[in-house]
C-alpha cells in the first residue's frame, strides 16, 4: 500500500480545516440570518449551538478519520466491520457532489462581480438597477454557465495538485489574506457615521426575540456554516499526523470560524445602517444591497473589489474540501490516480453545476417537487443528508465504536491531559444527537406539520 499524504505542517492543519468551514455560509448566509433574527440574540444562540454541537460533532468525524487515515467509506468500514454501517459513506459523498453543484453557481457570480467591479461597473446605480443587474446575472444561461465552469476549473486546479502542494499551500496564502481583508472591513466599517447603531443592533441582545425558530435556525447555521456531516472534516483530519491534538484543533478551528461570521457582521451592519438599509434584507444583502452601499462609500471601488475577492477566497477553500471528499474515495476504494478520480469528480460537478446554474433561467419551470434543481439540491444535501451524516457520525463515536479508540485519539495515546474530555463525550453522546435530531425534523417541516 502506497504512503498515504499528510499536512506537512501544524499551522497548514488550521488553515486547511478552517478553509473547509469558512465559507459563503460565514460571509453570506449569517449576516442575514443574524439580520432576520434580532442580531445579538441570534449571536449568543449561534456560539451555545457551536460549543454545545458544533465542536463534539467536529471531534466525532476527526476521531473516525484520524484513527484509521482512510477515506470515509474505509474508515466506516475498519471500525464497524459488522453490518452495513459503511453504507452511510455513501450520503456523504452524494451531499458533498450536490452542495458543490449548487454552491459553485453562486460563487460563480462572485467571480462575476468581482469582474464588474473591476470594470468598474458597480458605480452609480439605483437599487432598482442593482436588482435587474442581479437578474441578469442569474438568469442570462451563458454567463452563468460561463462563471460556474470557470469556477470549478479553479477548483479542480487545486485539488490536482494534491494534498500538500495543492490543498495545504493555497490554504496557507488564502486564509491569513481571507483574515487580513476581513478586518481591515470591519477597521473601515467601524468609522462610518453610524457604525454604532450597526454595533448595538449585533452585541446588544433582545432576549425577547428568542423563540423556538430561532433557537432551531442558530443550531442549523452553526451546523452547516461548520460543514458537519458530509465526511469532509473526517477526510482531512485523516491527513492529519498522529501528534495532531484534535480536541485543541477542533476548538480552535470553530472558535476560527465563528470568529469569520461575526467579523463579516461588524462588516456589513454599520455600513447597513449607516446608509439606512434594512438588516433583515435576506440573501440580496451581498448581491444587490451590499453595491449600493459601497457606491456610496469614500473609495468604494476598492472596497467592492476586495469584498468579492474575500467572497471568492471563502468559496474556493470550501468547495475544495467538498470535491477532496468524494477524490479520496475514489484513490482509496477503487484505487484510481488523483488525476482520473479529480477528472471523473469534475464531469459529475460540471454536469449538475450546469444544470444548477441554468435553474434560474431556461430551466426555472423544470420542477421536481415543486422545487427548481438548485434548490432540490440544496434542501435535499441541507435539510436530509447533513443532519442524517451528522446524526450517524456522533453516535458513532459516542456509542458505537470502541471507548479506546475514542480516548486514544482524545488524548493522542495517553500523552495528553485533556480536561474537558467528559463534558464533551457527554454532548456527543446525549446533547448533540438530540440537537441534530431536531434540525432533522425541522428541515423537513415536521413542527410545521404538528402546529
Amino acid at each position: 500500500m502506497k504512503e498515504r499524504a499528510e499536512f506537512a505542517t501544524k499551522i497548514g492543519v488550521i488553515a486547511a480545516t478552517v478553509g473547509s468551514t469558512v465559507g459563503l455560509g460565514n460571509i453570506w448566509r449569517f449576516p442575514y440570518e443574524a439580520g432576520s433574527h434580532g442580531g445579538g440574540a441570534f449571536i449568543i444562540i449561534y456560539i451555545a449551538c457551536v460549543l454545545l454541537v458544533g465542536i463534539p460533532v467536529m471531534l466525532s468525524e476527526f476521531v473516525i478519520g484520524r484513527s484509521t487515515h482512510r477515506n470515509s467509506r474505509g474508515a466506516l468500514k475498519e471500525l464497524l466491520p459488522n453490518g452495513k454501517w459503511h453504507w452511510i459513506s455513501y450520503l456523504g459523498i452524494v451531499a458533498s457532489m450536490m452542495i458543490l453543484s449548487f454552491y459553485s453557481v453562486v460563487a460563480g457570480w462572485t467571480i462575476e462581480y468581482l469582474y464588474i467591479s473591476i470594470a468598474g461597473g458597480l458605480s452609480h446605480h439605483s437599487m432598482a438597477e442593482y436588482s435587474a443587474m442581479f437578474s441578469a446575472v442569474s438568469e442570462s444561461p451563458w454567463r452563468s454557465l460561463f462563471w460556474t465552469l470557470l469556477f470549478l476549473i479553479f477548483n479542480f486546479a487545486i485539488i490536482l495538485r494534491g494534498v500538500q502542494k495543492g490543498i495545504e499551500k493555497i490554504s496557507n496564502v488564502m486564509m491569513p489574506l481571507l483574515f487580513i481583508i476581513l478586518i481591515v472591513f470591519c477597521v473601515n466599517s467601524l468609522l462610518l457615521p453610524e457604525a454604532s447603531k450597526g454595533i448595538k443592533f449585533l452585541f446588544n441582545p433582545d432576549f425577547s426575540s428568542i423563540t423556538p425558530t430561532v433557537v432551531i435556525d442558530a443550531m442549523g447555521q452553526a451546523f452547516f456554516s461548520l460543514s458537519l456531516g458530509l465526511g469532509c472534516l473526517l477526510t482531512y483530519a485523516s491527513y492529519y499526523s498522529n501528534d495532531t491534538p484534535l480536541v485543541r484543533s477542533a476548538t480552535v478551528i470553530s472558535l476560527l470560524d465563528t470568529a469569520v461570521a461575526i467579523l463579516a457582521s461588524i462588516v456589513i451592519f454599520p455600513a447597513v445602517f449607516s446608509f439606512g438599509m434594512q438588516p433583515e434584507a435576506g440573501p440580496k444583502l451581498v448581491f444587490q444591497v451590499l453595491p449600493d452601499i459601497f457606491q456610496r462609500m469614500q473609495g468604494g471601488y476598492f472596497w467592492s473589489i476586495a469584498f468579492f475577492i474575500l467572497l471568492f477566497f471563502a468559496a474556493i477553500t470550501s468547495t475544495i474540501s467538498m470535491s477532496e471528499t468524494a477524490i479520496t474515495f475514489f484513490i482509496e476504494e477503487y484505487n484510481m490516480s488523483r488525476r482520473k478520480a479529480t477528472a471523473i469528480n469534475a464531469i459529475v460537478a460540471i454536469a449538475f453545476g450546469s444544470v444548477c446554474a441554468l435553474s434560474f433561467g431556461v430551466l426555472k419551470d423544470f420542477t421536481l417537487f415543486g422545487m427548481t434543481v438548485f434548490d432540490l439540491f440544496n434542501y435535499v444535501s441541507s435539510n436530509i443528508l447533513l443532519p442524517i451524516g451528522g446524526l450517524f457520525f456522533a453516535i458513532m463515536v459516542g456509542w458505537l465504536i470502541n471507548k479506546k479508540i475514542v480516548n486514544d485519539e482524545f488524548t493522542n495515546n495517553g500523552t495528553r491531559h485533556i480536561t474537558m474530555a467528559r463534558p464533551i463525550i457527554f454532548c456527543i453522546r446525549y446533547i448533540s444527537p438530540i440537537a441534530i435530531a431536531l434540525i432533522f425534523l425541522y428541515g423537513l417541516g415536521f413542527f410545521n406539520f404538528i402546529k
